[in-house]
């Protein structure tokens, strides 16, 4: 019964963070930019949610909306780094300071409650139990898998355009792009406008399943996203898009595993404290990089002691 339960939340978690971690990917990894408003844009997303919500907007247009607030706070990052010739890493704090600021003013508060507010969620599962007999937890947990499903096709799509080539290209050798007459800076706009867009929709996502928005909701979600990529580069290796975002999807499913461990852990072991979550997440994110590293380094032995053999 409890596997039940802990299945589903770890599976809806990664799926509503994972789509959070492949703006991350498009930014750090793609584009080769340290983008840290991400940190701003999660809880933008989530605010503009809440607010088109609470005041009875459409559904659809209020997650459109909050999907371009997360597309013009990342452009507001690329113009500043471009015409200010400020260091991305500074120029992506700025923005996340400034959203906080506008954040509290799109909520009006720093806290607001979707309890019997009509959401995206709350209606998929109206249409969904009546049929199927599914419970909320397995109904949510559909719903976001093929959320994720969608993005992860839509980006593996617009990767294979001309444009989505052409940012990829941007991240492995700006050079090359700017003597094919292309302008490097209009394309880190779209690239970090495009990459906090997603996030902002995982914001919103997020306040929809936790039926609330708090102006703090992404204070460190940086270091998740990271880790989703970090942890998915040593799963599947190819350099082909659909592996590469299929793979940070796993590994924002087993970042939340993880987590999802560090909080049993702190349960079951009488000596842990409530306050020492964050350092059993950090203990256990390094102990499963360092098993991934391992594991890939054991490959290689085990290759090279092939070669030698023939």
């Amino acid at each position: 019964m409890q596997a039940q339960i802990i299945i589903p939340g770890i599976l809806i978690e990664g799926c509503i963070y994972g789509i959070m971690a492949l703006g991350v990917f498009i930014t750090f990894r793609i584009l080769e930019f340290p983008d840290l408003t991400v940190d701003g844009t999660f809880p933008l997303g989530a605010a503009i949610m809440a607010a088109f919500l609470v005041n009875g907007y459409n559904l659809w247009i209020a997650l459109a909306l909050a999907f371009i607030g997360g597309i013009l706070s990342g452009m507001i990052t690329a113009v500043m780094h471009n015409e200010l010739k400020i260091p991305n890493l500074l120029a992506g704090i700025l923005t996340m300071i400034l959203l906080y600021s506008i954040n509290l003013r799109v909520l009006g508060t720093s806290n607001v409650s979707l309890l019997g507010v009509n959401t995206i969620l709350s209606q998929f599962l109206t249409l969904l139990k009546p049929t199927f007999g599914f419970s909320r937890e397995i109904s949510y947990m559909i719903f976001f898998l093929i959320v994720i499903f969608i993005i992860k096709i839509l980006l593996d799509i617009f990767f294979r355009t001309d444009l989505g080539l052409t940012l990829g290209a941007l991240g492995n050798n700006q050079q090359m792009i700017v003597s094919q007459g292309v302008n490097p800076k209009i394309l880190k706009i779209i690239g970090v406008g495009i990459s906090n867009g997603l996030v902002a929709i995982s914001g919103a996502m997020a306040a929809q399943y936790q039926n609330f928005a708090d102006i703090n909701l992404g204070q460190g979600i940086i270091i998740a996203g990271l880790a989703s990529v970090m942890i998915g580069e040593f799963l599947i290796r190819s350099n082909k898009i659909f592996w590469l975002t299929l793979n940070v999807i796993l590994g924002s499913i087993i970042f939340n595993a993880v987590m999802y461990g560090a909080r049993i852990l702190i349960f079951q072991i009488p000596v842990l404290k409530a306050s020492d979550l964050k350092f059993i997440q950090v203990f256990l994110v390094v102990l499963c990089l360092l098993s991934t590293k391992t594991r890939e380094f054991f490959k290689q032995k085990i290759r090279k002691g092939m070669s030698w053999s023939n």
